[in-house]
């Protein structure tokens, strides 16, 4: 499974430990930045991310900011992709198997290790399909309505 990561400035430290975790955990992936606690603006990241997990490129993406919750936004902006931010192991867990989550959005705010445990659930989990397909279909037809 190739992994696209990125953050912002202030989820640049954890963004390293979920690389080393990676590394750790045998996955193959590419780092689209930020590249340093320098400031930037966490949609260009998102944006990027987005659409290498969009295009088929990379199977999953994971996104870092402060909170997640502007990842997550942004990066639910790019057509093709269904980003969750959890901050539990078990919304990671049902954000693939019900929801067929393609990005996780995760919040420096919490400690390294709970992140890392949210991590390996995630990319763990996969979509169960049946019922919850046809949910994820509906979710398509409304992002193709969409300008």
């Amino acid at each position: 499974m190739r992994i696209a990561l990125g953050s912002d400035h202030r989820g640049f430290e954890l963004k390293q430990e979920i690389a080393k975790k990676l590394t750790e955990l045998g996955y193959n992936f590419h780092d689209f930045g930020c590249f340093s606690p320098d400031a930037v603006d966490y949609p260009d990241i998102a944006q990027a991310v987005g659409k290498a997990v969009a295009s088929g490129e990379f199977e999953r993406g994971v996104l870092i900011c402060y909170s997640g919750i502007g990842m997550s936004i942004a990066a639910n902006k790019v057509k093709g992709v269904r980003a969750a931010l959890c901050d539990y192991p078990q919304t990671a867990r049902l954000a693939r198997q019900h929801n067929d989550a393609n990005i996780l959005c995760l919040a420096a705010i919490h400690e390294p290790e709970k992140v890392l445990e949210i991590l390996e659930v995630f990319l763990a989990s996969e979509f169960e399909g049946g019922r919850h397909l046809r949910r994820v279909e509906k979710i398509k037809a409304i992002e193709s309505c969409l300008g």
